[in-house]
């Protein structure tokens, strides 16, 4: 008996073996570069004092984690991403809808935004430095000034793109305006909230690494730049490997709660 089909097209009954996933799947590139990168540097194309092979990074790793030197950085690295980027969407958000709904707000902080928004983030490490020294607060400064435009911005457009039929529907029902804002302006809003905070978790990422890499005696970034000073490339790019990971599986999680939060807008377009 023949399987019905899903809605991506393939049979219900249909199951993909391990190794059909690793080399047929979405990722199967990164099995292709890792196998290249292998070879090459296996082969000697590559000199290894440029790229370790890859083996050679994952028992780093694994000897490092081991160690626990990799875990205490990285749990260090993921506070200040966490308090740095949770703050910044807080604030962001609060900050971006008020405008859209108090031009009195928008007067005010719209010159400040527009100052901003060309200004290089990385610019404000060193200041914040001097400013708040080489612990934990500089960098979740760092982070929060950082993130806090693109999540100002798009709860600022998302809110004000909110169709004005409904709001002028849900006032003639009897609407409150302190309802009609949980109601109807936020839900409506949250698209481009969501999609600007998802920018915001990329630009953190960065801001954290080169925060540490400048001045600071934990996290990744320093561990990275310290490996790289000492000539432990394996362990540098051990370090570099954890990043990576850290960062694509915080973006995975965060659009795996977005489609979860969005789910109603997906069902309206079927």
């Amino acid at each position: 008996m023949v399987a019905g089909a899903g809605r991506s097209g393939h049979l219900v009954g249909e199951r993909r073996s391990p190794a059909q996933v690793l080399f047929l799947g979405k990722y199967s590139p990164l099995a292709y570069m890792i196998a290249a990168w292998e070879l090459a540097t296996a082969a000697g194309l590559i000199p290894e004092l440029l790229l370790p092979r890859f083996s050679d990074v994952m028992a780093a790793w694994a000897r490092m984690m081991l160690s626990g030197e990799l875990p205490e950085h990285a749990l260090s690295s993921i506070w200040r991403e966490a308090a740095g980027f949770s703050s910044s969407v807080v604030f962001g958000i609060t900050v971006g809808i008020a405008m859209a709904r108090f031009r009195v707000l928008r007067d005010l902080f719209e010159p400040l935004l527009r100052l901003l928004f060309p200004l290089p983030k990385s610019a404000l490490i060193p200041i914040l430095i001097v400013w708040l020294g080489i612990g934990h607060l500089s960098k979740i400064a760092v982070i929060f000034l950082g993130c806090i435009l693109p999540v100002i911005v798009s709860s600022f457009n998302g809110a004000r793109g909110v169709d004005r039929h409904l709001v002028w529907s849900a006032l003639i029902m009897g609407t409150g305006k302190r309802k009609l804002l949980w109601r109807v302006i936020i839900p409506g809003a949250l698209p481009d909230i969501l999609s600007g905070t998802r920018l915001a978790l990329a630009v953190s990422f960065v801001l954290l690494v080169g925060s540490e890499m400048l001045a600071g005696n934990t996290g990744l970034g320093f561990l990275t730049y310290f490996l790289s000073e000492a000539g432990d490339l394996a362990g540098m790019f051990a370090a570099i490997f954890t990043l990576t990971l850290l960062g694509f599986l915080a973006d995975r999680l965060y659009l795996r709660f977005m489609r979860r939060i969005l789910i109603w807008q997906r069902e309206d377009q079927e």
